[in-house]
């Protein structure tokens, strides 16, 4: 069976940014509506603020993680060449890839970062297994993958992983830590806004789902706001989240 990107009606937007004022304005708009974005950002910005030493980024995109590092840090961010099957741009600073072995020797870096990557590869172990080989023993990754989430960049979205996955796949780390991003509330916030930003399209039916954005709009506002405050005061259910943030430590 051949994959189709039918059913995609809509790609991700491009984590990107300039170093303009109406860009970092714009950007945390975007985190306040995005919570996918939001609550990964939120995640890596006091992680990433202490680090020292070499950083790997892999499947890095257009890097817009680079911002919370210290520059002090030597950074390395490597992608696949295809580029724009995944809405990105081209940028030479980028180490090209095949996705699966990683172009550095052993042992070559103190921090691993790898966000929304995992469920693109069609072996996520044997990636996960090449992350640990180019970190320093005692280094740190740190990754992202999303639980509750629409199929994204198909046809190459392969995978969804539950907590007790992921403690199976990093398994041969020490100090594994996951958590979930997010919680069901935020979960139908963000369900609720997908389903606003595909009604607000043109199409054939718009006569039909355009008078229907009156009702849903207000209650998509509701739920975002129910969002944040129920993340901010840790209520609502983790057991459904947005997805799963990993750190873990190579022995």
């Amino acid at each position: 069976m051949t994959a189709s990107t039918d059913s995609e009606h809509f790609r991700p937007i491009p984590v990107r940014f300039d170093a303009s004022m109406l860009s970092r304005i714009l950007f945390a708009l975007r985190c306040l509506i995005d919570l996918q974005l939001g609550t990964i950002w939120s995640f890596l910005k006091p992680r990433l603020a202490p680090l020292r030493g070499d950083l790997l980024d892999v499947g890095c995109g257009e890097m817009p993680y680079r911002r919370l590092l210290p520059p002090s840090v030597r950074y390395t961010g490597i992608d696949v060449p295809q580029a724009s099957a995944f809405s990105m741009a081209g940028n030479a600073e980028v180490v090209p890839f095949d996705g699966a072995y990683i172009p550095f020797p052993d042992a070559s870096f103190d921090t691993v970062l790898c966000t929304e990557v995992l469920e693109h590869a069609p072996e996520p172990a044997a990636l996960i297994a090449e992350m640990e080989r180019v970190l320093k023993p005692g280094g740190t990754l740190i990754a992202t993958v999303p639980f509750s989430a629409r199929v994204h960049y198909a046809p190459y979205d392969f995978h969804r992983f539950s907590r007790y996955a992921l403690a199976r796949m990093f398994g041969t780390f020490a100090n594994v830590q996951i958590t979930e991003r997010g919680n069901d509330i935020a979960v139908i916030a963000n369900k609720l806004i997908v389903l606003a930003m595909r009604m607000v399209r043109p199409s054939r039916y718009m006569l039909v789902q355009w008078p229907l954005l009156l009702p849903l709009l207000p209650v998509t506002l509701v739920f975002l706001l129910m969002a944040h405050l129920s993340m901010a005061l840790g209520l609502g259910s983790k057991d459904d989240s947005l997805g799963y943030a990993i750190v873990a430590t190579r022995r």
